[in-house]
């Protein structure tokens, strides 16, 4: 969940503790730190008293930079980990949310030292503990300084989900993993003693919720690069098995960064929240006595290196739901601003909703309303089966506005409401409302060009086959475009035309690095490149994605751009023709030059190349285009390509580009 823009529309008021009116929201603000250095930073606040409700509690950690000055290195430059811990004085210490820093460094062009990074928990479990005074602890696990933290806290009014009977910790710590060297003493299970519990009465649910994370590397890149299970024990039985693994980090929305970013990790992504997993304990009621433990999959260590485990274990009493029949709009993925839905935005598509069943009943149908503000509202009726605590993310039918206002520099405001759950009125209309900022989709023309060079990475081994394709894809999810199949190291030039609506261009890596990634230079892997164009050669702008420097081509597992194509004056083609205009990429060219001309029926002439001193160096018989030459014959430096048409020798086009071979 990621309900940022809860917090764009509140009115704050940064003291200590800022309270609103009944029904909205108390503010606390924590934290406030520069991250220099392995270390805890600590500070003393004091939460409201416990006297008022609330519907949910949220934890948010803003993530920034600052000039380390001048003689630094790695400001801001590495994945580490910083855990955000409760500590009541006398009693119980928790961790309340963790996560791996990115690899930010200011050059990189999402992460300028202006750059910030939103992390939203919800901490609403932990209301017992969240009260009067207390100290927040930020634990930075780094080395080099570079990152700001600031925690605030918002409480929102209200009736919670359901109540939470007992909440306390049963393990912490990071262990060594796979350390047979001290007689065992070392092994990470010996941590995880056999805890008994009693659930107190009215337990409905139990839950033992493990965060965990793996580090280190060793001969197997354990474990931070290997893939382990744990197992949770009831009673002397292995109930719940879970893999310590994140499978998705070449599919971050913070990227491109400035490190190994794409790699699948040990339940964690540079950048990224670490997700804590909610092991529900089955059969356990008011009064069950039971046993529990955690035991992670036997390992023994290979050669040098400490692989390890940063661990945390709470379990929770849950009683009954509070509300029969209660749907909960927790988020606004698109259109939205924010940094953590950079992927599925800008859009002119199906908007994007997550919704929670929040009460006991479950939900067949869900009336939503939502549009764009001053705008027509739209209405539509969602049916299928959510149980209870439930979410999932609903595809709003596409509206026009969003299409109307493309190309528009205006900041717009997108509003969504759940209307009616099951054909009523749901128990608890506070959670029913959203409001989004977000920005408009560029207004691209009706003829692109797209160039598209593979790089030398296959489908499967000996396939011969790219790993990289693109798909143009209309409202309908029908694909209008696409190049897929494609051959190795190979440029392609396609020139297509549109009809006007709104259009999605998705480029999809199956190995999850792109079409070029920094840490393959000097490597065998060679490096593609992808441009969109308007005619004749103008590049078309594309949100996040680099034509040229260090990180360009870096997206990982795929890129999506939303675009609207608006209708044409009759007559543009013409005017095209009248003005043929010749165009060669890429500038600088390596391996080869692509020529391609607009604006005349065939291709059939000369071309001719020129040197900077006027030499001609190369004469090639065309046919058609685009047309490749290869650079072989050619020596670094600028050169002047020109064309003279077939039965045209007063005609001649001309362009220019440099060679670095």
């Amino acid at each position: 969940m990621r309900p940022l823009f809860l917090f764009l529309v509140c009115a704050v008021l940064w003291v200590n503790v800022a309270k609103a009116a009944p029904g909205d929201t108390t503010w606390v603000q924590a934290n406030i730190a520069n991250l220099s250095w392995y270390n805890n930073y600590d500070t003393t606040i004091v939460f409201p008293n416990g006297s008022t409700t609330y519907r949910k509690i949220l934890m948010i950690f803003t993530l920034g930079k600052y000039n380390c000055g001048s003689g630094a290195t790695y400001c801001g430059d590495w994945d580490y980990t910083v855990q955000n811990f409760l500590i009541k004085p006398g009693r119980d210490t928790m961790e309340l949310g963790r996560f791996i820093t990115p690899y930010a460094n200011a050059g990189a062009p999402r992460t300028p030292w202006t750059w910030k990074q939103h992390y939203v928990y919800d901490v609403t479990d932990y209301a017992s503990k969240l009260r009067d005074t207390a100290i927040i602890r930020i634990l930075y696990s780094g080395y080099s300084g570079g990152f700001t933290g600031n925690i605030r806290f918002a409480f929102i009014e209200g009736t919670p989900d359901r109540p939470v009977l007992n909440v306390h910790r049963l393990w912490a710590g990071s262990y060594n993993y796979g350390d047979t060297t001290h007689s065992d003493s070392f092994n990470i299970n010996t941590h995880f003693t056999t805890r008994t519990e009693t659930a107190p009465a009215g337990t409905q649910a139990t839950n033992l919720k493990f965060t965990v994370t793996g580090h280190g590397s060793d001969g197997n890149y354990c474990s931070e690069f290997c893939s382990k299970y744990y197992q949770v024990y009831v009673n002397g039985s292995s109930v719940i098995t879970k893999n310590i693994w994140r499978s998705d980090c070449g599919l971050n929305d913070l990227y491109p960064q400035s490190g190994t970013w794409l790699y699948d990790r040990g339940n964690w992504c540079p950048g990224a929240m670490v997700y804590a997993h909610n092991n529900m304990l089955p059969g356990i009621t008011g009064g069950t006595s039971f046993t529990t433990k955690v035991m992670f999959e036997s390992y023994v260590r290979t050669g040098s290196g400490s692989p390890s485990y940063t661990t945390e274990a709470n379990i929770i009493y849950y009683g009954a739901m509070n509300k029969t029949l209660d749907a909960s709009l927790d988020n606004i993925i698109s259109p939205n601003n924010d940094e953590n839905s950079f992927r599925a935005n800008p859009t002119c598509g199906l908007p994007q909703i997550r919704v929670k069943n929040t009460g006991a009943t479950t939900i067949t149908s869900l009336s939503i309303q939502y549009g764009v503000k001053d705008s027509v509202m739209h209405t539509y009726t969602w049916s299928g089966s959510l149980p209870s605590l439930a979410d999932t993310v609903i595809a709003l039918p596409v509206i026009p506005e969003l299409s109307q206002i493309a190309g528009s520099a205006t900041l717009y405001q997108f509003n969504a409401s759940i209307q009616q759950v099951n054909g009523s009125i749901d128990a608890d209309t506070t959670n029913n409302k959203l409001s989004s900022y977000f920005n408009a989709v560029p207004l691209w023309p009706a003829t692109l060009r797209f160039i598209f060079r593979t790089n030398n990475q296959e489908t499967s081994p000996g396939s011969g086959v790219s790993e990289t394709s693109w798909k143009i894809y209309d409202m309908a999810d029908n694909i209008i475009a696409q190049r897929s199949g494609n051959a190795l190291s190979t440029i392609y030039t396609d020139t297509i035309n549109l009809a006007s609506q709104c259009y999605k261009l998705v480029l999809t890596d199956a190995g999850c690095d792109g079409l070029q990634w920094w840490a393959y230079s000097g490597s065998s892997v060679t490096a593609g490149y992808f441009y969109a164009k308007k005619l004749p050669n103008t590049n078309l702008n594309m949100n996040g994605y680099n034509y040229a420097g260090t990180y360009n081509n870096d997206f990982g597992c795929s890129f999506t751009q939303y675009f609207y194509v608006a209708p044409f004056p009759a007559g543009i083609e013409d005017v095209v023709k009248d003005a043929p205009v010749m165009t060669s990429f890429p500038n600088p060219a390596k391996e080869q030059i692509t020529i391609d001309i607009t604006g005349l029926s065939n291709g059939q002439g000369v071309i001719e190349v020129y040197d900077v001193l006027g030499k001609k160096v190369d004469n090639i018989i065309s046919t058609s285009f685009p047309l490749t030459i290869p650079t072989a014959k050619l020596h670094n430096g600028i050169h002047t390509i020109v064309f003279i048409p077939q039965g045209h020798s007063e005609l001649r086009l001309k362009s220019s580009i440099m060679v670095l071979k």
